[in-house]
Order: C-alpha cells, then structure tokens, then sequence
C-alpha cells in the first residue's frame, strides 16, 4: 500500500477497494472527515451495519479493545468495518502496531487522526504505509480558499463571482469545515429559479455587509479612498462582533505582505502578479496593481511593521491610551499617509 491522494481513496472507496487500515491524518479536518464518512458509506450495506460496524472515540477508548474488535470476523458480511473517530486523542496509539503490522483481510480500520500528524519515521506510521493506506490533509492557504468555494458550490450547480467568494473567505477564514457549513446553508436559502450566490445574498443570510466588509476595506486602502476606509472601520467599529479587529488585522498583514512580493517581481503583468501570489484570477490582483501606485517598496515596509505594532496593541502591549474600538482608524490614518 502507500500513501495516496484524496481523490485515489475516493475512487477506490467508491469502487469497493478497501484497504484493510486507513490512516486519515492532518491539519484540514474537513477532508480527513470526508473520507471516513465515504468509508462508513460504501464499506457496509445497511442491513449488514448493526453486527459489523464499530465506532470507538479516542479520547475515551482503549487500544486494547479497538485491537480485540479489529481481529472479530465478520457476520454474514463480506467484511467489517472498525472507525476510531478522533485518534489524535488516543492514549498509547502506537500500540496499535500489534494491529497494524499483521491486519486481518476482512477488516476495514479507519484511524480519523485531526489536527496533527502521527510521526510517520516511527515503526507505526511506517508499518500503516506498508500494510494500509495513509492521507495527509494539509491546511489550505487562505489565497486558495475562493477557488475551493467556487468549485465546492460548482458540484452543487452554484454559481458565485470571484468578488463574492472572496468576501465569504475574509469573514469566514480557511477553516473548511465552517465554510462548508455556511455555503449548505445558503445553498438552502436560493430560489429554485435562481442559483446564484450574490453579495447581496451574502449579506441577507450570513450578515456580513456587501459594502463594509474586509474585501472593500482593502479596495479603498489599495485606491487611497481615505473616506472610504474610515466610513468601513466606522462600521467595524459599531458592528465588532461580526467585524473582529484580529480578523481585519490579518487580512491587513497579508495584504501588504504580497504588496511586497509584487513590488520585487520584475514582471508586474497581471499573470505574473498571479503566479507570484498563488492566485488564479484576475480579480484578486487588481488591488495590488493599485496599490503599487501609491505605496512604494519602503510605504509597504513600514505598513507591514505598523500592523504589527497595532496588532500588539490590540492585545494590551503598549497601549494605554487608545481604546481597542478606536485603534482600526488610527491605524488606517498611519497606513494612508
């Protein structure tokens, strides 16, 4: 066996090739939970899951009995399924090794392993590569999430603009899982007539505002719209629970990190801007093509270290005169001028 792609497990699950242990490992909950979830479907048929389905939880299981489960035979079915949900929080987990070094054919064992690794130079990830399956689910960078969005809601035959699928990844993060469930729940809320996801939807379902939000706080930053910026951190600043300033900071970070990233590619066309930054639409480099024009190499520099200062403030270090609600515009005047 060896280690294989999302998409590899996912065919062979669905063409009932089992392996006889998977190993489902990573910092991306969502795909590790796919994965399980196809294994718990495809494994067994219904009337065979009463006898030969056992689901145990790491954190209250014990490998002894997850071992003794594994090498039960099958009843009346061709196999049996055995899925440790939250493997991570197992004690004394490399012991399944007594397992895993000779597993019995007729046994599927699932190891749901989320938020971090096993240490795979150890004799139990080794031996689970050699004898089973194994799949790193590795945390999406933020650049990649609207393309993620866009394709997750393609398969639903949902339509969403790049400008859209960026607002929802500035509010909602990188965090799959909770993307996913936002994106199920407006793709609820759309008339049958009507399948397209819009900001004004966004803003009618979600809350987050199709005019004061993360994504045009960078567009009047990048064109110098100082009214702009500061009508939006007003807004922040009396909507702060859908509007956290650690959140907007972030954003703010990475903004004028890839602003210098631009500023020292030697080709500045759109399609290298794009290669540069890992992004795949034209969209999400128009703002630093601005941006370009009014804040040089130096003005980046500074921002960069200015949100750092502010960040720090934002969390009680040297601050002892401004208030927390009133350091987005403070902040914002230092980046402008």
């Amino acid at each position: 066996m060896a280690v294989k792609s999302f998409d590899e497990i996912k065919r062979e699950v669905k063409a009932k090739q089992f392996a006889p242990v998977y190993l489902f490992q990573g910092e991306e909950g969502y795909y590790i939970d796919q994965l399980t979830d196809l294994v718990l479907e495809n494994a067994l048929e219904e009337h065979e899951r009463d006898f030969n389905q056992t689901i145990f939880y790491g954190i209250d299981s014990d490998v002894n009995a997850i071992i003794d489960a594994c090498r039960r035979y099958p009843m009346m079915a061709e196999r049996q399924l055995v899925v440790v949900r939250e493997a991570q929080n197992l004690k004394n987990i490399d012991e399944l090794l007594h397992y895993v070094t000779n597993p019995l054919p007729s046994t599927v064992l699932v190891l749901n392993h989320k938020h971090k690794k096993l240490d795979m130079r150890k004799k139990l990830g080794t031996t689970i590569t050699k004898s089973g399956v194994a799949f790193e689910s590795k945390k999406i960078y933020d650049n990649q999430v609207p393309a993620f969005i866009i394709n997750y809601l393609k398969d639903k035959k949902i339509s969403i603009d790049a400008q859209s699928a960026q607002i929802l990844t500035d509010y909602l993060g990188a965090g799959l899982s909770k993307i996913v469930n936002e994106l199920d729940k407006l793709a609820i809320s759309l008339p049958a007539d009507n399948r397209q996801i819009t900001p004004e939807i966004i803003e009618k379902n979600i809350g987050i505002s199709k005019d004061f939000n993360n994504f045009e706080l960078q567009k009047a930053i990048a064109n110098l719209d100082v009214v702009k910026a500061n009508r939006i951190a007003r807004y922040f600043e009396e909507n702060q629970k859908n509007n956290p300033l650690v959140m907007t900071l972030s954003l703010l970070f990475g903004f004028f990190t890839n602003l210098m990233i631009c500023h020292y590619e030697k080709d500045k066309s759109t399609n290298s801007l794009k290669q540069a930054l890992g992004v795949q639409w034209d969209i999400q480099v128009i703002d630093y093509q601005f941006a370009m024009k009014h804040y040089n190499a130096v003005k980046t520099m500074r921002n960069v270290a200015l949100i750092r200062e502010y960040d720090a403030k934002s969390k009680g270090f040297q601050n002892s005169l401004t208030p927390t609600e009133k350091l987005l515009p403070e902040l914002l005047f230092k980046l402008m001028h």
